[in-house]
């Protein structure tokens, strides 16, 4: 098992970085409670709207908007598990999320390669996934694997099957992925059981988590909603990433770009605790700001590096290990 940095500490030696005090955390953390009861959530699947209003949500069935009471929200927070083990297949290679303990990864995903041999600029190809799995494997400062690019040339519809075929063999690193829905998710997990040898070595030690996004604002489509369901009742780890975007798909200040972010991710955890209480998950982040003179998400910028140190707070704020954007 590799033990992992410590980071953000308060201590009377080293750095630390503390973007939000705690009263602001709180503040956010209000906020968030507010607008998933007055405002609702959009939730686009049948199964997902039943859960809820089977716990006492108000649906409206029309418009497909879910208003969560604040109770149930800090009931799901509560259940969720503060610590985490992202598996490898080799145990050498087994991380716990816990406290301020920080691991690295690569960031996924790439829509184009330049051509080892050729220098061309191209779209990548299933064999450059393989190529980028053995490298992400090789590389000690790289503690687990993201599929760092999409291949192209497979049938799309059935695209994270591929790329979970070119990693998983590829590495002995833990893997995340983004599953495209319920089904592909659960043949994701039928090709890590006979990795593994059966289901239960599998489920032991499940060497394959997931990764899925809302759509900003406060949206949980379809696919989205299968995803964090049924990694929740398999027992693998869920990833709900936001991807909120300052001054285009949330309100342009940082403290607003927060609450929304904020209460997309309460609103997948809580779905996630309805499917099964305890169910593991990470608070994800690739929030951003929008550049007003491109129109494209701004990243290396300071505006991103302070939403995702205060995203990180905020993770610790719920005791939830998190997965934040580089910048």
């Amino acid at each position: 098992m590799k033990p992992g940095l410590f980071a953000g500490k308060r201590k009377t030696w080293g750095l630390s970085l503390n973007i939000l005090t705690d009263d602001e955390l709180q503040d956010i953390h209000l906020a968030s409670l507010d607008i998933l009861e007055k405002t609702g959530i959009f939730i686009d699947n049948r199964e997902a709207l039943d859960l809820f209003k089977n716990a006492g949500a108000k649906i409206d069935s029309q418009q497909k908007i879910v208003k969560i009471p604040p109770y149930m929200v800090e009931e799901s927070l509560r259940s969720a598990p503060s610590r985490v083990t992202l598996y490898g297949r080799n145990p050498k290679h087994d991380l716990v999320l816990d406290g301020t303990r920080v691991h690295f990864t690569n960031f996924s995903e790439g829509v184009q390669v330049v051509d080892p041999y050729s220098g061309e600029l191209r779209e990548p190809k299933k064999t450059d996934l393989e190529a980028a799995a053995k490298l992400i494997d090789y590389l000690d400062d790289v503690d687990f694997c993201e599929k760092a690019i999409g291949a192209h040339d497979v049938n799309q519809e059935f695209v994270p099957l591929h790329n979970a075929e070119a990693f998983l063999n590829n590495t002995s690193k833990h893997c995340a992925f983004g599953p495209g829905n319920g089904k592909l998710l659960r043949k994701i997990i039928d090709m890590g059981s006979i990795i593994a040898g059966s289901d239960n070595a599998f489920f032991d030690r499940p060497f394959i988590s997931f990764t899925t996004c809302p759509i900003s604002p406060l949206k949980l489509i379809d696919d989205c909603c299968e995803i964090i369901i049924e990694s929740a009742k398999s027992g693998t780890v869920c990833n709900i990433l936001s991807m909120a975007m300052a001054g285009a798909t949330a309100p342009i200040t940082l403290a607003g770009a927060l609450v929304v972010h904020n209460a997309e991710i309460l609103g997948g955890i809580t779905l996630s605790q309805l499917a099964r209480k305890g169910a593991p998950m990470i608070y994800g982040s690739s929030t951003t700001a929008m550049d007003l003179r491109m129109a494209s998400a701004s990243v290396g910028t300071p505006e991103a590096a302070m939403i995702s140190g205060a995203v990180a707070n905020l993770a610790r704020f719920y005791k939830l290990p998190s997965y934040v954007g580089g910048t």
